[in-house]
């Protein structure tokens, strides 16, 4: 009883010594703004991501560790020229801040950009922006999109150069809002989630979450985020340094 007491004091004071500068987890968030996301669309996807981030378990996933605190940043993409950062790597250490961050992400207003949907190098974008916190415990890239890549490298080219990062990359496939057309919307659904499977994640963990149509965005994103936010188990307190990732995007 006593080693394990003398065992957990000094898990917490190792704990302690290093969280100035402690960052459980990098979660970098891409949404694709490409040609088939019309204004409605965009604008029920960026206020899903707002109201998932404010839901209950996602707020207390995001919140339950201070001095360890999640770094969140978002990006939008579609064509090769346009990635947009509209969030900069921000660390969620209190309610607010988090409550900071989803009033921006409901202010944030569509801008121009080109039809195509360079997923590839989108990856390439989430690892560059993962690359400036190589020092977080877990790097995730959480990537939406609702179609296939049509334009610049093809994303089954650009995993391989990610499987040995340390990234994980998750994906939210977003369906037709095809109401009333069940089978042929759970068609299209199944076919998109295979390509991300089989082109797009990267990680042993890694998954695929699916909205059906941009109504069901804000749902889907808060069962992915709760699953993405899951607590760090004791072992990992201590995880080993990730490996090199890429110092920026390959465009």
């Amino acid at each position: 009883m006593i080693r394990a007491l003398l065992i957990c004091a000094a898990l917490l004071a190792a704990t302690t010594a290093r969280s100035e500068s402690a960052c459980r987890q990098a979660l970098a968030l891409g949404l694709d703004v490409s040609g088939s996301v019309d204004v409605r669309e965009y604008r029920l996807q960026m206020d899903g991501l707002a109201a998932a981030l404010d839901s209950g378990k996602v707020r207390q996933a995001l919140l339950q560790v201070p001095s360890a605190p999640v770094h969140l940043l978002v990006y939008e993409w579609s064509g090769p020229e346009d990635p947009e950062v509209i969030l900069p790597w921000t660390a969620i250490d209190s309610a607010a801040v988090l409550n900071g961050v989803i009033g921006q992400l409901r202010a944030t207003e569509r801008r121009q950009a080109s039809p195509g949907t360079a997923l590839g190098l989108a990856m390439r974008e989430g690892a560059a922006h993962l690359a400036q916190r190589s020092d977080c415990w877990k790097l995730t890239l959480d990537l939406s999109g609702d179609g296939k890549s049509n334009l610049g490298i093809r994303p089954i080219d650009v995993k391989p150069e990610l499987e040995d990062t340390g990234i994980t990359i998750n994906a939210l496939v977003i369906g037709a809002d095809t109401v009333g057309m069940g089978d042929l919307q759970q068609g299209e659904i199944s076919a998109l989630s295979a390509y991300f499977q089989n082109n797009v994640i990267v990680g042993s963990d890694s998954f695929v979450e699916t909205a059906l149509g941009f109504e069901d965005y804000a749902a889907a994103m808060a069962r992915k985020l709760e699953r993405e936010l899951e607590t760090l188990i004791l072992g990992e307190v201590f995880p080993a340094p990730n490996p090199g990732l890429p110092a920026s995007a390959d465009q």
